[in-house]
């Protein structure tokens, strides 16, 4: 039963890491002509997030030793929820921004930690547990993205009610995560791991820096598609509706993919041959967007690109460590540094709209992100086995 527990809080609290971006792009448009903003200013309210998930995951490190896992996570959940309710008073960019900015910084604390949380507490099924994380981010992402246009056409076309109901999640999430905390003391981890490492950030590790570079092209991907996706086929002569559905294809068929990578890696653990494939279905997506090809087609192979690749990120700082403090080091630097990249993503789609008029050089830029991405994967290539470095540097 204990069990059940430890995995409904990791799936509740994974549900709240994306729809504060997510439920925004099927709503950019009509945000951006209410509130008279350029295509660079919305742009920021997915990057401002994404940046904030960078600039403060470290800190992740500091909440964690004055407070632990548990409560640290409780702390970000209320802030995620604090700020994403606030956006229903949002009738200015000014505290639009800001909402972006707080829930960025729940988001960065939670993050990394869930990784430390499954190490901690499912340390000999790591894999399954990644699936589980990765599945709920994805359900989070997914479910925000549809029914943000149907929940403001039910909440009297306030795209603000819109925005602002995602805070349910963490409501939701809340009383577990609160009971949690205060009986963790008295629970012991299922698999203990030996107690190494300072929790400092792993920056003389040079593998530490390429699996950074790595998070950071895919989230630069990856950022970049959830925040224009929508508009890109609205640009293409289709209407909100549909362009808000592709986005809603594209976030949904990463589902399953993003729950089974992980298994499949786990009993085939060929994990470049994953890596380089679903970088390139991702590739082949793009470029079909930049021929102007089948929307379906564009929103299935983006989907499920980005339904593989971002697991695999998330396993790789587990697979590289040997206790929950050194992966929650790695994990605050990988998702640190990655989405300190990724946070340019949506801001080059949106300049590079702003100035050709259209999407297909930013599209363009973005294959060509793609590439180079690939060329990471390369150097990363299967999994090997820990290194004394490796095991302590953190």
């Amino acid at each position: 039963m204990r069990n059940v527990y430890l995995v409904l809080a990791l799936f509740l609290a994974s549900l709240n890491l994306r729809p504060a971006i997510t439920s925004i792009s099927p709503l950019l448009e009509t945000i951006k002509d209410s509130l008279g903003m350029s295509g660079v200013t919305a742009s920021l309210l997915t990057s401002i997030p994404v940046l904030c998930m960078g600039l403060f995951a470290p800190t992740a490190m500091k909440w964690n030793k004055l407070w632990g896992i548990e409560r640290t996570i409780t702390f970000a959940l209320v802030l995620i929820g604090a700020a994403t309710a606030i956006r229903l008073f949002a009738v200015s960019s000014a505290l639009l921004l800001f909402s972006a900015f707080a829930a960025g910084v729940g988001i960065a604390v939670a993050g990394p930690l869930l990784s430390g949380f499954i190490k901690k507490h499912f340390a000999a099924n790591a894999s399954s547990l990644v699936g589980i994380y990765s599945m709920a981010l994805v359900v989070g992402a997914a479910v925000s993205a549809g029914l943000s246009v149907p929940l403001q056409n039910a909440l009297g076309g306030s795209w603000q009610a819109s925005i602002a109901a995602w805070s349910g999640l963490a409501i939701a999430a809340l009383p577990l995560w609160i009971l949690f905390s205060r009986k963790i003391k008295h629970i012991r981890p299922i698999a203990r791991t030996p107690a190494s490492g300072n929790g400092r950030l792993p920056l003389r590790n040079k593998r530490s820096w390429l699996l950074t570079c790595y998070f950071g092209l895919m989230a630069f991907e990856f950022y970049s598609i959830t925040a224009w996706l929508a508009p890109a086929v609205e640009s293409l002569g289709y209407d909100k509706s549909f362009a808000g559905g592709m986005l809603t294809l594209f976030t949904f068929i990463q589902i399953p993919v993003s729950l089974l990578i992980p298994f499949l890696i786990s009993r085939y653990p060929k994990r470049l041959a994953w890596l380089l494939g679903s970088a390139s279905l991702e590739l082949c997506g793009l470029l079909l967007l930049v021929v102007s090809g089948s929307p379906w087609l564009i929103a299935i192979l983006l989907g499920i690109g980005a339904g593989g690749l971002f697991p695999i990120a998330l396993m790789l700082p587990i697979d590289e460590t040997s206790n929950a403090e050194a992966a929650s080091a790695w994990s605050a630097m990988v998702q640190s540094g990655g989405y300190v990249i990724g946070s340019l993503g949506p801001f080059f789609v949106g300049w590079m709209h702003d100035v050709s008029g259209g999407f297909t050089t930013a599209f363009v830029g973005l294959a060509a992100v793609a590439v180079t991405m690939m060329i990471a994967q390369l150097l990363i290539g299967n999994k090997k086995e820990l290194s004394a470095s490796n095991r302590h540097a953190a």
